[in-house]
């Protein structure tokens, strides 16, 4: 099961603290950083191309357990797309996240989703499509009805936001989390999902206990 990392409190008595492992996938400029960004700082910057991978943590307060989410942003330049399976490989749930106003971008996010198909089994990691830059409207190529239809189809959580008006950026995450129970991922329509064994990622934390919303760039892969 995910790894227990401490045990909280709350009204009915102690309450379990679980760590999850997220990854970011999807094409350059499409926003991942300034969604880890916004999530963590609650605030908007344009940030450079990440190069390799950048490291966020952050802690999720829900009813039943504490989650506290280890987000990896991965690089989307083609030529760190052969060495990205080595920053996901065994997450607990991935974000695909395309730009709403580049098709090809969502067609890209299709492309990740076959990536971890090959890698994982269905109930062995949580999917969300995710259309970034609301805030562009005016500029839309893909449509919400394109995002919603495809996800139905292969069993994804979806959402769109926005990083720079902080639209739904929070919500994506609760919803991740609130489909882990600690041992197993639930679809959003099926319930609970039983056969995963999350394996247990290492805590980099270098804070007090209990710090909140750390981030570090970590060394680039050599090809």
């Amino acid at each position: 099961m995910a790894q227990t990392v401490t045990l909280g409190t709350s009204p009915e008595g102690p309450r379990p603290s679980y760590m999850y492992k997220v990854v970011l996938l999807g094409s350059m400029s499409v926003g991942k950083s300034s969604l880890a960004y916004r999530y963590v700082k609650n605030d908007f910057r344009e940030l450079l191309p990440t190069v390799g991978c950048s490291f966020f943590t952050q802690i999720l307060s829900l009813e039943e357990a504490t989650v506290k989410f280890e987000i990896w942003d991965t690089a989307g330049q083609e030529k760190y797309q052969s060495v990205c399976h080595l920053y996901y490989r065994d997450a607990h749930a991935a974000l695909l996240v395309y730009d709403i106003a580049n098709k090809q971008t969502f067609s890209r996010a299709k492309l990740w989703l076959e990536e971890l198909e090959k890698k994982f089994l269905p109930d062995e990691i949580v999917i969300a499509l995710v259309g970034n830059k609301t805030d562009l409207a005016a500029e839309r190529v893909v449509t919400t009805e394109e995002g919603e239809d495809f996800a139905r189809t292969k069993g994804l959580l979806f959402m769109e936001t926005s990083a720079k008006s902080n639209h739904q950026v929070n919500d994506v995450f609760m919803a991740i989390g609130e489909l882990w129970d600690g041992s197993s991922p639930r679809a959003p329509e099926e319930g609970k999902r039983e056969g995963i064994q999350a394996i247990p990622t290492r805590e980099v934390d270098r804070g007090p206990e209990g710090e909140r919303g750390e981030h570090e760039v970590l060394p680039e892969l050599r090809m």
